[in-house]
């Protein structure tokens, strides 16, 4: 052993001082040796200085070796020290016993010092192993949580970034991107104990779905001002070129993710199913492609009704803003042909929820 490494510490329990020296002699070249000559001192002696090792008879007045390791044991700071029981005690229900109790080992007396020696050095070996192990997953594990920090982080900063980037093409909208998000997570927090959907509409689906929710317009960036910033109502042409936003959405997110639609990164395939499918009608009314009932993706059903609420009582250049009740009448009334029928019970249940996100995010006026 380097002379310049600190000795590891073996506390030595026995109330036979003639044990104690047996022992000290045997291990003090290569261990710094505590000794203890009853259980109280024991505990005692670990509460003032945390030993690597403890070697424990059973068999002392007023606390014996088993209770000892009881205490070690109920105690956080102490739990994982190991403890070899050095006995006279040499029946088979004393050893099992005293390992069922957490005990590393079992010597019994009278004991051969090589066979302690090596004994110890083994054990030794081992929990320095263990804690070298512990210490490895332990750095493991904040290496992953910074990579998962810097990850979510990534992700808030694109969302928000094409978010901001759609939101400048259409002034008139807002903060309709913040309030759908928010009207997003009311309704998946709704049905997650919904048995149709408790599978599906876990927590961290939920926070994903709540993430994607502002960039169901982004396509919108692709539609010339002329249309998108029209007063009037649109002709024909115009609403058909209106309608492309949502591929032109799913497009986008489909070439940053170098993945279809159904697979790659989750955060970006929600982003893709409610970009492109969130126009889509429960009775199959509307479009890019016409889905019906739950052909629809999930995460698109959410929006539409989301997204269509919001409309309804906000303002824009081809309508006034409707009263809350209003909207909520309308969304009733499209109940299994333009919505879910789950999912507008679901609306009907938080509906007043709905109002305070409105109002929390409403609009400033216009100077």
């Amino acid at each position: 052993m380097n002379n310049e490494e600190k000795k590891p510490t073996i506390l030595m329990v026995d109330d036979m001082p003639v044990n104690l020296k047996v022992l000290a002699t045997l291990l003090s070249p290569d261990y710094t040796v505590v000794v203890a000559t009853s259980g109280q001192e024991a505990l005692q002696v670990v509460a003032d200085e945390t030993p690597d090792m403890i070697l424990l008879d059973i068999a002392m007045p007023e606390m014996d070796g088993y209770e000892v390791l009881r205490c070690l044991k109920s105690n956080h700071a102490t739990r994982n020290i190991p403890v070899i029981f050095i006995t006279a005690m040499v029946e088979v229900d004393d050893e099992t016993k005293g390992l069922a109790l957490g005990a590393v080992d079992y010597i019994t007396k009278p004991f051969s010092l090589p066979i302690v020696k090596a004994r110890v050095q083994t054990h030794l070996a081992l929990t320095w192993a263990q804690n070298q192990l512990k210490e490895h997953n332990r750095l493991l594990e904040e290496k992953v949580a910074q990579r998962t920090q810097e990850l979510l982080l990534t992700q808030d900063v694109t969302i928000n970034a094409l978010a901001s980037l759609a939101e400048t093409r259409d002034n008139e909208t807002g903060n309709h991107i913040r309030r759908t998000q928010h009207y997003v997570r009311l309704l998946a927090e709704r049905l997650r104990d919904h048995p149709k959907f408790r599978a599906c509409l876990d927590g961290a689906t939920i926070e994903l779905l709540f993430k994607s929710a502002p960039l169901h317009d982004m396509g919108k960036v692709g539609v010339p001002d002329t249309i998108l910033l029209k007063p009037g109502p649109l002709t024909e042409v115009e609403f058909a070129v209106m309608q492309t936003h949502t591929t032109l959405g799913r497009d986008a997110i489909t070439i940053a993710a170098g993945s279809p639609l159904s697979g790659g990164v989750s955060f970006l395939r929600y982003i893709q199913e409610i970009a492109y499918t969130h126009h889509e009608k429960w009775d199959g009314s509307g479009y890019p492609e016409g889905l019906a009932g739950e052909q629809i993706p999930l995460s698109g059903r959410l929006m539409a009704i989301a997204d269509v609420y919001d409309a309804l009582i906000s303002k824009r250049v081809y309508k006034p803003a409707f009263p809350h009740e209003q909207a909520v009448a309308i969304i009733t009334e499209g109940k299994g042909s333009h919505f879910d029928p789950d999912m507008v019970e679901a609306f009907l249940a938080v509906a007043e929820a709905f109002q305070d996100v409105a109002y929390h995010f409403a609009d400033l006026p216009q100077s």
